[in-house]
């Protein structure tokens, strides 16, 4: 038995585990062993995914890019590196725990704060292993000796220290200003993690009295019309705004009106920022309830009242409704308002309700005192930083929603009213005064200077939103605030690919912060992906049941084929749609590789020696034509990988291997393979694999491991695929004559395989040919045997040049080739007629109903446009197909 063997079957299961675990106890995830220790860097920072988090699809697709990058980038001679980690997930973490709690029948004020915070260590510990297991199981390529964790002591120190200097900049500080309450939760909550859905509701339409007017008076008169979709939030109205230059509402600027049921007298102001042309053109305004209002609230001094408790019942300021559920309260206050006569109507209205990302619940915006980050200074750097061209955006398009954000920032809100997380590092005097500090023992060293004597301090009890530390992750991670090596090699990092979904959450916060404490960039590229969707383009959601889980798809297909079809079917910043059948064909693909190689590695003899790159002069047509294909491959797939088109690279690499070397090229080296000297072809196919493999690593890297380990390599190639060369094009492939022979030879067998099948001819049938081509003669001859091999013509009856006159037969015409087939050896001439008119008459018979059916006028005016056109289109392919038909029919007559 040859030494080159391989099993019969790709067994993904063992290869996995086992290839993972070798590639990482050999250190080749790390930068020092990179092929070139001492190259440029590559450096990514993965997004770290929430510890207590399952892998989801959208989690396997980022992986998959990121893998992919640092592959990609490590077999290009840089010193690759991707710095993994997790999240602390502040607000899921701690849901999930005080679940647990409940099931336990305890809750958090039980068992207090110093507990809870270890409830939420034990349970991240416990599920830390999962979603890191998970990442491993993808392929995922990190160098998992500098896996951080955005609560670790490190990264800790890191954000008490940015913490610290934006409050000395001036840049934090503590006000009253408007949030995302979630009443459930009872905490702020940012904006990303609020979700908008359309649902139906209700318009309210209802009337505003104007002090010392009659209701009766009418609309402008006796009152102001105004529509809401949330009627509680009257009870907190502290004007009533309309346009300028609303000739219905103008002559009432100034004066008074009436909250409805508590008669508070409230001022009518005018502002552009009222739509005209919306509900009735005037509006409520709410400073304590909506955030629009606030801003309008601002500008003109207004009062803010808060009628809500913090779980989302009314308080004292709602007068008689103070106690109920903001629910009950729109209820009640809509019913006596009826009865007061101040309604109008109400009309079914479509909007956009935000609901926590946790729990489900309706937010409520909600004046709150809180920590707060002025970001300007910072969005000027990141505007900066992204216009000069130190940072692109991929797809460039999203770069217009980075600058819509950054121009229009708010106050960011980073305290959260949590036990989980990173304390606020703020402690307060017995005044009230303030002292921010790295540590509580500077915080009272601040104290004593202050009051002059040492004070008792007290800790503010928050913690910060996640995203503040992750803002600070590429840098953090590296090892700053400290001047640390790592973060001399490796900041600034190279490429932060993410979701489009978070580009102002999370990348815009990095690129402000990363500029504010580091001085640059924290990294030059954001690559952008989509959403994951199902094949019909649906959001995966449990509720429709078509959630496709990362895992079990690797239990049933293997990693590379979730990989492949993540990667191949993705581009930049758009959605795609996944189905199992794609992920199925690309199994199929790992297959085809599998046996491509078991067939090389078949034909090998136990001396065979591999030389490398074959020697262009010593090669036949074939040879010379699937290396300049290989060249011209090689050249794209590097291109697009440049240009960040990686599923354009795998599709076109993909496209290569199967249709130009498996389905041609190792054809056509069969008949050689058992001529006089057959070295040349060997080492063609064994050269051609091999850098085929390369290019496939970075998409599939466990089956293009476990295969090029089998391959003959020089003695002095790399130990293992994952640290091999990328390829590069060879001059000395290129060929442009036996691309030209062979594509030729392509077509010819193409045409002749097309004939067979119209003419119903067996698949085993060898069959006459002559073939006359003034232009190809030579190449065609000195191919015949690849020809009548591929064509399954019979060399006895192959012949070139003129064929005989008055024989039956079909004429073929392929450039300035002619091929003529002989129909008598192909088939039984009366019985292939019999079917061939049988065939024409059902043709006819169906044209003739669809021509009935489009001279039909109602079927023309009623049917959908959509249908009409396929009905049309359907005639004109059955026209088309009578005419081969009765063309085939003439040839046999």
């Amino acid at each position: 038995m040859s030494q080159f063997t391989l099993p019969k079957t790709y067994d993904f299961r063992d290869a996995e585990q086992r290839l993972y675990q070798w590639w990482e106890e050999n250190g080749w995830f790390k930068p020092e062993n990179s092929r070139n220790p001492d190259g440029k860097p590559f450096v990514i920072s993965i997004p770290p995914p929430n510890v207590t988090g399952v892998l989801h699809q959208g989690h396997a697709l980022f992986v998959a890019l990121e893998d992919l990058m640092i592959r990609h980038q490590r077999m290009r001679g840089r010193a690759a590196l991707w710095v993994p980690g997790t999240d602390h997930a502040g607000i899921a973490t701690q849901l999930q725990v005080e679940r647990k709690l409940l099931r336990e029948g305890k809750s958090r004020e039980e068992i207090g704060r110093e507990a809870f915070v270890q409830e939420c260590w034990d349970w991240a510990n416990k599920h830390h292993d999962r979603i890191v297991g998970q990442l491993k199981r993808l392929g995922a390529s990190c160098d998992w000796d500098r896996e951080r964790f955005t609560l670790d002591e490190g990264l800790s120190r890191a954000v008490r220290e940015a913490f610290v200097r934006l409050y000395r900049m001036g840049l934090i500080y503590r006000d009253e200003y408007i949030v995302n309450w979630s009443p459930g939760l009872q905490t702020a909550v940012s904006d990303v993690e609020v979700e908008y859905k359309e649902e139906q509701g209700t318009l309210y339409y209802f009337k505003y009295p104007i002090a010392g007017a009659n209701l009766e008076d009418g609309p402008g008169q006796g009152y102001i019309p105004v529509a809401t979709t949330r009627p509680e939030t009257i009870l907190g109205d502290t004007a009533v705004a309309v346009h300028p230059e609303d000739e219905r509402y103008r002559h009432l600027i100034g004066k008074t009106c009436l909250v409805p049921i508590l008669n508070r007298p409230i001022p009518i102001i005018h502002d552009t920022y009222v739509d005209m042309e919306f509900g009735t053109g005037a509006l409520k305004i709410t400073p304590g309830h909506d955030p629009n209002d606030f801003e309008i609230g601002q500008r003109h001094g207004l009062q803010i009242i808060n009628i809500m408790n913090k779980d989302a019942t009314l308080n004292e300021n709602a007068g008689p409704y103070a106690g109920l559920d903001r629910f009950g309260a729109r209820k009640k206050l809509w019913e006596d308002m009826k009865q007061a006569g101040l309604t109008i109507k109400e009309e079914p209205y479509t909007m956009q309700v935000p609901r926590a990302q946790r729990g489900g619940e309706i937010v409520e915006p909600l004046v709150s005192t809180q920590w707060f980050v002025n970001t300007n200074p910072m969005a000027e750097l990141g505007l900066a930083a992204v216009r000069t061209g130190r940072i692109r955006i991929i797809p460039e398009r999203f770069t217009k929603i980075y600058y819509h954000w950054l121009e229009n920032l708010r106050p960011w809100c980073i305290s959260r009213q949590l036990w989980w997380g990173h304390r606020i590092p703020a402690w307060y005097g017995p005044d009230g005064e303030i002292f921010v500090a790295h540590s509580e023992a500077e915080a009272r060293a601040l104290a004593e200077e202050h009051y002059g004597h040492p004070v008792d301090l007290e800790q503010d009890p928050d913690v910060l939103d996640t995203w503040f530390s992750s803002g600070l992750w590429p840098f953090s991670t590296l090892g700053w605030p400290d001047d640390t090596p790592d973060l001399r090699r490796f900041y600034p990092t190279d490429v932060l690919e993410t979701g489009y979904d978070i580009l102002f959450f999370w990348v815009a916060r990095m690129i402000m912060q990363g500029l504010l404490y580091t001085n640059d960039i924290p990294f030059h590229t954001v690559y952008l992906h989509g959403l994951v969707r199902d094949e019909h383009g649906r959001k995966m959601s449990k509720t429709y049941g078509n959630v496709i889980d990362p895992i079990e798809v690797m239990d049933e297909y293997g990693a590379d084929a979730l990989r492949f079809t993540l990667l191949t079917g993705s581009t930049p910043g758009n959605d795609m749609n996944l189905s199992i059948n794609r992920i199925r064909a690309n199994r199929n693909f790992a297959n085809k590789i599998w046996n491509a190689t078991r067939f090389v590695l078949g034909n090998l003899p136990d001396d065979f020696t591999y030389r490398g790159a074959p020697d262009a002069a010593a090669l036949d047509t074939p040879d010379r034509w699937i290396l300049h294909r290989l060249n011209e491959t090689i050249a794209n797939a590097t291109r697009l990988f440049d240009g960040y088109q990686f599923g354009e690279a795998g599709r076109q690499t993909y496209e290569f291997l199967w249709g130009d070397f498996a389905d041609w090229y190792i054809e056509a080296a069969k008949p050689r393979l058992r001529g006089d000297d057959p070295d040349p072809v060997r080492q063609t196919l064994v050269y051609v694999l091999d850098q085929t493999l390369r290019l496939l690593h970075p998409f599939i890297p466990f089956v293009t491991e476990e295969l090029w380990q089998h391959l003959p390599h020089l003695q002095e190639e790399a130990p293992a695929l994952i640290v091999a060369a990328w390829p590069e094009p060879r001059p000395e492939f290129e060929a442009a004559a036996a691309v030209d022979a062979f594509e030729h030879l392509r077509e010819v067998v193409r045409s002749i395989r097309n004939a067979r099948s119209e003419y119903n001819v067996e698949a085993g049938r060898k069959i006459a040919a002559f073939i006359d081509a003034p232009t190809h003669a030579q190449a065609l001859r000195a191919m015949s045997d690849i020809l009548t091999l591929l064509a399954r013509l019979d060399p006895d009856r192959t012949a070139f040049g003129p064929a005989p006159a008055g024989e039956k037969g079909a004429t073929l015409v392929v450039g300035d080739t002619t091929i003529f087939l002989p129909l008598g050896g192909m088939v039984d001439i009366e019985a292939e007629l019999a079917r061939l008119q049988k065939q024409l008459a059902e043709t006819e018979k169906r044209i003739a109903a669809t021509e009935s059916r489009l001279n039909n006028p109602n079927f023309v005016q009623k049917a959908p446009e959509k249908v009409v056109a396929q009905t049309r289109q359907t005639l004109a392919e059955l026209q088309a197909q009578k005419a081969r038909l009765e063309e085939q029919i003439r040839a046999l007559s």
